[in-house]
């Protein structure tokens, strides 16, 4: 199947109908940045291990078995877009999912993923 129509035609119905649902425009480019950030392998595998709880910079580096540098630089970027909060207690960074949304989209991601055999 081609991915384009193969004649030019316009559906007014249709098109009236997009158009009136229509989500505002910065509305959408805030959901795009959401969704890049989230857009990264090791990313998406931080957020996965902080659905299960509270965990320090050094815990998070030894789940995914990487620095504790190259977490932070990933934590930050997450911390960034709203998707994770830090709270500091003593020498000791701990991270956890920003809110309940966040688990959500990566529930249903995941879902998403399950459902089409893709995981």
């Amino acid at each position: 199947m081609k991915d384009i129509c193969e004649i030019r035609c316009i559906h007014p119905a249709s098109v009236a109908r997009a158009n009136l649902g229509r989500t505002e425009e910065s509305v959408l480019e805030t959901a795009a940045a959401l969704l890049s950030a989230m857009a990264d392998p090791t990313r998406i595998k931080i957020l996965d291990a902080l659905r299960m709880g509270e965990l320090c910079v050094c815990d998070l580096a030894a789940v995914l078995g990487m620095t504790v540098s190259a977490v932070s630089h990933q934590l930050r970027l997450l911390r960034t877009a709203r998707l994770v909060r830090a709270r500091k207690d003593g020498k000791v960074v701990f991270y956890t999912l920003d809110d309940d949304h966040v688990e959500q989209i990566l529930d249903m991601a995941l879902e998403h993923c399950r459902e089409r055999g893709e995981l």
